[in-house]
């Protein structure tokens, strides 16, 4: 069983009402705590404005058949919506603390110093923050060795990935603690290390930008390219990873593109320097049976088999399986 029991999200803002659901659903009682001091008139307003759209997004759950009607009021009882005042009992025994207040530094800062003299010196603090570091956050509060990033993709309620990301004071209990209790409640964690971006908002930024550029250079329509995103990109890479990718392609075959790619479109396109190592050391990928991953101890002809199996399983499932025997209505 985890360790973690006792959750509180500090902010009630569009990230900390989906983070809710999630640990709703999952079946924990969690405190969604209101970050701003109001009057007893003022919260409750607000309060009332929160459990408002915490039964629309619970009702849309309901629409798109991710739940059954009788999973409706088992999330919204799970969640307890309080004031900054009433909060505090709550947060002095809470595992974990989760913040969602806005991206103001200032606004970060008055919060931490405050939630400090309330939490438990070893409660996971655990920013959702996409434009502070983790190293930056935990210099916010007295005990760093507990405070990580995690940063949820939206919808939150509905994505598996959570990215965590840990500074060098992280300790390795505390990772390991949140990696445990998420996958426990069915989320897939990943860790990086204190670098802007994460790992798919970085990828996700260029994709994105490259997307715009296309419209904007002519090169097609903006319905064409979400097209191809869908059917090809996105279909390709809900398979393969991109690194695995590069392995399954091989990483010199990558490398040549980038070339011409740069000459013709521009320095963004050049290969980073592990390719070309890659290349100098024979470490190409499948082939040679050593890329960014090593498949010595693998079945390449199953491991291939895998792959296509679910590829096979994704076009089928999203209704773009090759029509066959067309000409089978012809006269011959």
């Amino acid at each position: 069983m985890s360790k973690i029991s006792k959750i509180a999200i500090l902010g009630a803002g569009r990230m900390g009402k989906a983070m809710a659901i999630a640990f709703a659903y999952a079946g924990l009682k969690v405190a969604l705590i209101d970050a701003r001091q109001r009057s007893e008139i003022e919260f409750q307003d607000y309060r009332m404005q929160i459990l408002g759209d915490l039964k629309q997004e619970v009702a849309l759950l309901g629409k798109i058949n991710f739940i059954q009607s009788e999973q409706h009021i088992f999330i919204l009882e799970k969640i307890d919506i309080l004031s900054r005042d009433a909060s505090v009992e709550v947060l002095s025994n809470c595992d974990l603390l989760l913040e969602a207040v806005p991206e103001v530094k200032q606004l970060k800062q008055e919060v931490f110093a405050w939630l400090d003299s309330c939490i438990l010196a070893n409660c996971i603090v655990a920013s959702t923050t996409s434009t502070f570091l983790v190293s930056d956050i935990a210099q916010m509060i007295s005990h760093p060795a507990r405070v990580i990033n995690a940063h949820w993709l939206n919808p939150a309620y509905l994505m598996p990935l959570v990215e965590l990301s840990r500074s060098e004071q992280t300790s390795d209990e505390a990772v390991t603690d949140l990696k445990n209790f998420l996958h426990a409640m069915g989320k897939v964690p990943v860790v990086c290390n204190a670098k802007a971006g994460y790992i798919v908002p970085r990828i996700q930024a260029l994709a994105m930008n490259e997307a715009a550029r296309m419209v904007e250079e002519g090169v097609a329509s903006a319905e064409d390219i979400d097209i191809a995103i869908r059917t090809g990109f996105g279909l390709r890479f809900s398979v393969l990873g991109l690194l695995e990718f590069i392995d399954w392609g091989g990483g010199d075959i990558l490398y040549y593109a980038s070339q011409y790619l740069q000459r013709e479109l521009g320095d963004r396109y050049q290969a980073p320097e592990i390719i070309a190592e890659n290349m100098r050391q024979q470490r190409n990928g499948l082939r040679e049976k050593q890329g960014f991953y090593n498949y010595d101890q693998v079945d390449i002809a199953d491991y291939k088999q895998q792959v296509l199996y679910q590829f096979a399983d994704r076009i089928s499932s999203q209704h773009l399986k090759p029509k066959f025997n067309i000409l089978q209505n012809d006269a011959v």
